[in-house]
């Protein structure tokens, strides 16, 4: 018999409940009835993309370990592969192009893996904490990195092979699992504005009860708040104070808040802005996570994030019809080891 991973769980956690070697978390609960549902709510026939396109915000502003994505053509043989033909000699009229992508898999419109962010816990009970994540999954063993800077980032001499990889809890889970089901629009933008304010449990309800939302076990939530909006409008030469000081965001202090996504059932939780909670979380007792909503959503209940989608278009066009329910197709790149991913999502209504 193999040797549990963990013997205690962290508290609030769901460690467990949907097997001990789960990689899913919440995912599970978009099953072929959550799909059905959200295939009724496709009834005008109406497509919504809900990417950014992947070169925006532009810069590196946001976050300064992720750069835009660099485009360069393949070679054929010695020369360049692009407007390329095969010789005078060939036969051939072809005209060709390949290319190749270098990409930050989280600058721009993405899902986060259950890898992105673990947590130092003492999932032994013998009182030493251990890097680890959703399920017990451990740093060092299933998740693996280097330790040489040299090994990171984009170098000169760049090895030819990966140097990180998630073995276990990696992105391309959840596209082989499949991510298409029934998702809810709650509309913060509506009712705050485009001020940077924080939402905690309080706010989240008056615009839930406001606006008639209902969110049902295995839905997937949208929080609209603008955010990527306001990106798309500054034409990839953002101005940093905006970049920080625009639209809401929600409190990963509330402990109530983070208690209602728990009891709420929700499979994922998505936002149109940097990083669905406030960054850094305003400071709070003995807390001592930068990210508790991270902390609570991937670590400790599997619950997928996605950061930076462009919400403003669907949502304006549900709160026109009196809807918030829509179909959502939203599946990550299936690229063993990633713990991250760019996403082009459909909505359909």
């Amino acid at each position: 018999m193999a040797t549990p991973r963990w013997t205690h769980r962290p508290p609030g956690s769901n460690w467990g409940d949907f097997g001990p070697d789960d990689q899913l978390g919440r995912i599970n609960l978009i099953t072929r009835e959550k799909t059905r549902q959200g295939l009724a709510e496709a009834v005008e026939g109406i497509t919504f993309c809900l990417s950014l396109p992947l070169d925006y915000p532009g810069g590196s502003d946001l976050n300064p370990r992720r750069r835009p994505p660099i485009l360069r053509p393949t070679l054929r043989d010695d020369s360049v592969n692009f407007n390329a033909t095969l010789g005078p000699d060939s036969g051939s009229t072809d005209v060709l192009n390949d290319d190749l992508a270098i990409l930050h898999l989280q600058y721009s419109t993405q899902w986060d893996a259950l890898s992105h962010v673990g947590g130092q816990f003492d999932v032994d009970g013998d009182g030493v904490a251990e890097k680890v994540f959703y399920n017990g999954f451990r740093a060092g063993h299933e998740i693996t990195g280097p330790q040489d800077a040299a090994d990171a980032g984009i170098g000169r001499d760049m090895k030819p092979h990966s140097t990180s990889h998630a073995g276990a809890l990696g992105i391309e889970t959840f596209a082989a699992h499949g991510v298409q089901g029934r998702a809810v629009m709650i509309d913060l933008r509506a009712h705050l504005g485009d001020a940077h304010t924080h939402v905690g449990y309080d706010t989240l309800m008056r615009v839930i009860e406001a606006d008639g939302v209902t969110v049902e076990n295995g839905d997937m939530v949208c929080l609209h708040t603008g955010f990527a909006q306001v990106v798309l409008d500054m034409g990839r030469d953002p101005d940093a104070a905006r970049l920080h000081g625009s639209c809401a965001v929600l409190d990963g202090r509330d402990d109530r808040l983070l208690q209602w996504i728990s009891d709420s059932g929700l499979a994922a939780l998505i936002a149109d802005n940097y990083a669905v909670e406030a960054y850094p979380a305003r400071p709070g007792g003995d807390c001592c996570s930068i990210l508790p909503l991270h902390e609570h959503c991937l670590f400790k209940n599997g619950i997928p994030l996605g950061e930076l989608w462009h919400l403003t278009p669907l949502a304006e066009w549900l709160r026109a019809a009196g809807r918030s329910r829509f179909l959502l197709t939203a599946p990550p790149l299936r690229l063993p080891g990633a713990v991250g991913s760019p996403v082009t999502p459909m909505a359909t209504v």
